[in-house]
Parts: structure tokens; C-alpha cells; sequence
């Protein structure tokens, strides 16, 4: 089966530094096969027979001397999110779309109600996984979603822009 590795929080503002070549050879040294980096933010895609990843995140810290908190998805849980959010949700000049990856723990509709949004502005949906917040580009400054840096909901997710996770979906169907 195809697994999708969502590292949280590397190469940021020139922090905690992973390099992909390095992070796609840790992968295959833990026997996972086929394995593919997609850009810079932590995204690999890779296949296993087992579902057992309790042993990544330690392997990671101890490859690149820092811990690095990860979100795994299937093919199944990718390729639904890319088809349920609305086609006309994009990063463009006019809008912005998130998709917040939750944690085990955060993974709920109830999520929603951690965070402050304004219902007028902000386009939020649970959809099985993740959080989806769209805006208008105008409407940026307004959003509820600024006050959401430090909440519970995320400390507990990591985020990838909707022409990511799009490019993702694309990549874990071949």
C-alpha cells in the first residue's frame, strides 16, 4: 500500500534543516520501498506491507539530531481530501486554501470549535483527516484563522497548501 509521511515543521525560515536526498535514503533504509520526495516541506510518499510506523519519528531524530513530529495518511485518505474539496478552492492571487493535517487525537469535526474563525469570511470544513480553510485574499487580515498559531489544534497538525496536496494525490496514483 502507498503511505504519505507529512513531517511537520522542517525547513521553515532556515530551521531545522532535512535534506530531501537524505530523508528519501532514511526512508528506503527502513524498508520502505519506491519512495519519493516531493518538494522541500517534508512530503514522502513511499510503499510498505506494514502499517507499523512507530519507529519513523525516533529514526528521523536521530538521523538530523532533532525530534520531527509526522502525520501519516494513505493513498485512500490523499485521494479522497483531493476529491472533496471543491475544485474552485485554489492558491491563486484572488484566495488561499490550507489543508491542516490533524493528529490522531485531533482528528474530529469537534476540531473546528477549537479554532477562532469568522464564519463571514473564513471557508473551514472537517474532512475525514484534516481541516480545510479557504479565504479570499482581501479578507486575509480579517480571518479568525491568524489567532489560531499557538492554539491546541496547532500544535497538533501540520499544514500543506491545497496545490500540494493535489500534486501529492497526482503522485500517489501512479
Amino acid at each position: 500500500m502507498k503511505y504519505l509521511a507529512l513531517l511537520r515543521g522542517i525547513n521553515v525560515g532556515g530551521n531545522k534543516k532535512v535534506d530531501m536526498a537524505s530523508l528519501k535514503e532514511l526512508f528506503e533504509s527502513m524498508g520502505f520501498d519506491n519512495v519519493l520526495t516531493y518538494i522541500n516541506s517534508g512530503n514522502v510518499i513511499f510503499e510498505s506491507d506494514n502499517d507499523d510506523f512507530s519507529h519513523i519519528e525516533s529514526a528521523l531524530e536521530e538521523k538530523f539530531g532533532f525530534e520531527i513530529k509526522i502525520v501519516m495518511r494513505d493513498e485512500d485518505n490523499i485521494r479522497h481530501l483531493a476529491e472533496t474539496i471543491p475544485p474552485e478552492y485554489e492558491n491563486s492571487a484572488e484566495q488561499k486554501t490550507d489543508v491542516l493535517f490533524l493528529w490522531d487525537n485531533f482528528d474530529s469535526p469537534n476540531s473546528i470549535d477549537l479554532i477562532k474563525i469568522h464564519p463571514d469570511i473564513d471557508n473551514v470544513h472537517y474532512i475525514s483527516g484534516a481541516i480545510v480553510w479557504n479565504i479570499s485574499k482581501s479578507n486575509y487580515s480579517k480571518s479568525g484563522m491568524h489567532k489560531f498559531i499557538g492554539s491546541q489544534v496547532y500544535k497538533h497538525m501540520t499544514a500543506r497548501n491545497i496545490n500540494t496536496v493535489r500534486k501529492l494525490a497526482e503522485l500517489m496514483s501512479y
